[in-house]
């Protein structure tokens, strides 16, 4: 006698009822990064004004886009002399640059709702190449029946490609503020409505 193992096989993909163009809701979402300072402890910020656009491909989750922008005026460190200085000529020059920003290029489906994001970042008058690391957070209707999904990112750049290399070198040894930068991404986004 011969055992048959009966397969169930799904009739839509994990995320199909994802797909459509969502815009990221600033009241909800945050954009930060972390950096140590001194060799002993971890600064964090974040920007308050920025706005963004994903493009969702249920179906085919590596199809889906993102876009970002950011003004870099927008950054909190709750010190505002740090504020004053990293938005300064020094770093962000944010009297010349106003805007940075970042486009996708190709979306890696690393499995349990993990994916990695390739783009461009643009910083000042440089953009390069970076990757980010999504985890999906999920997706429901909000109080007003809106459609929205949430996602978490991480990503480590150097500022130094970006031409953000100003420093201060410490007596001990080392760097006042390292080169290594972590990205950090809370992103709450909400489907535009699709006229009927």
């Amino acid at each position: 006698m011969v055992r048959t193992t009966e397969i169930t096989i799904p009739d839509t993909t994990p995320y199909e009822e994802l797909t459509g163009i969502y815009t990221i809701d600033p009241a909800h979402s945050a954009i930060g990064f972390s950096v140590r300072h001194a060799m002993i402890t971890n600064v964090r910020a974040q920007f308050t004004a920025f706005e963004g656009l994903l493009k969702l491909d249920g179906n085919h989750p590596t199809r889906s886009e993102a876009y970002l922008s950011v003004q870099t005026s927008s950054l909190e460190t709750g010190v505002p002399k740090w504020d004053a200085h990293v938005t300064g000529p020094d770093f962000l020059d944010s009297a010349t640059f106003p805007l940075m920003s970042f486009r996708s290029s190709g979306v890696l489906d690393s499995g349990d709702d993990r994916f990695r994001l390739a783009g461009y970042l643009r910083i000042k008058d440089v953009e390069l190449p970076v990757h980010i690391d999504l985890e999906f957070g999920g997706a429901g209707r909000d109080a007003q029946g809106r459609n929205r999904v949430g996602f978490e990112g991480t990503a480590t750049l150097r500022r130094s490609d970006w031409g953000l290399d100003r420093n201060t070198a410490l007596a001990s040894g080392g760097a006042l503020i390292s080169d290594k930068v972590n990205l950090i991404l809370d992103i709450a986004a909400v489907q535009v409505e699709r006229d009927t």
